[in-house]
């Protein structure tokens, strides 16, 4: 079937699927969970090892996934759990350092390299549930309903982390607003 990427379903006794669950729309999500992983890892050669690793998760456990069920907050489910589990193994290997990596390469416009930067390192800075929250959010544009799934949370909770997670942005990009104030039953 054109579109289709896979079918994977339970068989019967005799090898043939029965209810065979279909992903035709796996492909669109590929992007966004490779910026949802570069968000996470700032690593092309790891986001790509997580996009890979979450795709081949997500075909063994096709039949698991409920077509009720958005096909996009369970990817990026999977991905987030996958990058979990590389930071618990990578504490215990320790630091690894890529030295094919280039540092200081600067593409396109300087000034919007340099400002991309700045908001990389400060969300480096931020605690990692704040910055999961910031990203799914800002960056892969999830209703907030859709990102809590997505880190296994309360509504409640990813609102409260979501929010300390944008005033602490403002502040290290030195952006931090005033309050709004209004005068309310003021004669003049």
């Amino acid at each position: 079937m054109k579109g289709e990427v896979f079918r994977r379903g339970a068989t019967t006794e005799d090898g043939e699927l029965k209810e065979p669950v279909q992903f035709d729309q796996l492909t669109s999500h590929i992007q966004a969970l490779r910026r949802y992983a570069y968000g996470l890892c700032r690593d092309r050669h790891e986001t790509e090892d997580l996009v890979q690793e979450c795709l081949s998760r997500a075909i063994a456990a096709a039949d698991t996934w409920r077509p009720d069920v958005s096909l996009r907050p369970w990817l990026f489910r999977i991905l987030h759990n996958v990058y979990i589990g590389q930071l618990r193994r990578a504490q215990v290997r320790g630091p690894v350092h890529d030295p094919d990596e280039a540092d200081g390469a600067v593409e396109g416009n300087h000034l919007a390299s340099l400002e991309l930067r700045e908001v990389l390192a400060a969300l480096d800075k931020l605690p990692a549930e704040q910055r999961d929250a910031v990203l799914l959010v800002a960056v892969e544009d999830l209703p907030y309903r859709e990102a809590a799934d997505v880190l296994g949370i309360p509504l409640g909770t990813f609102m409260s982390r979501l929010g300390r997670g944008r005033k602490a942005l403002r502040q290290l990009m030195g952006e931090e607003r005033p309050p709004y104030l209004r005068i309310v039953g003021r004669d003049q």
